[in-house]
């Protein structure tokens, strides 16, 4: 018997919002410099209201900052909000580099 699980929303934490592609692009491109939702569509060639949506959730669990200048509405990325999730994949490839390692030795012995 197979049992569904139902998925997490997308806005419950920061690895749910990360695992949708086009938001990552989003980050990436925002860890530049800061930019309008409209700069944002232009740069990815992605439709205003979907850019709209993924910033929703990338605000939500806050990856992403705002801040308005006159009339226009600028996002950046929240280096603080990143920062546990630069911090647990370094631990990962830190764990993969020795496993790695290991197999070497080991075949190398072999």
């Amino acid at each position: 018997m197979i049992q569904v699980v139902a998925r997490a929303a997308t806005n419950s934490d920061v690895f749910n919002a990360i695992a949708e592609p086009q938001r990552r692009a989003i980050l990436d491109f925002l860890a530049k410099d800061e930019h309008s939702v409209s700069a944002i569509v232009q740069a990815l060639g992605l439709p205003q209201p979907s850019v709209s949506k993924h910033l929703r959730v990338l605000r939500e669990v806050r990856l992403v900052e705002v801040r308005r200048e006159g009339k226009q509405v600028l996002y950046r990325t929240n280096v603080e909000a990143i920062r546990p999730l630069h911090e647990w994949t370094n631990r990962l490839a830190s764990h993969w580099g020795r496993q790695l390692t290991r197999i070497k030795a080991r075949a190398e012995r072999d």
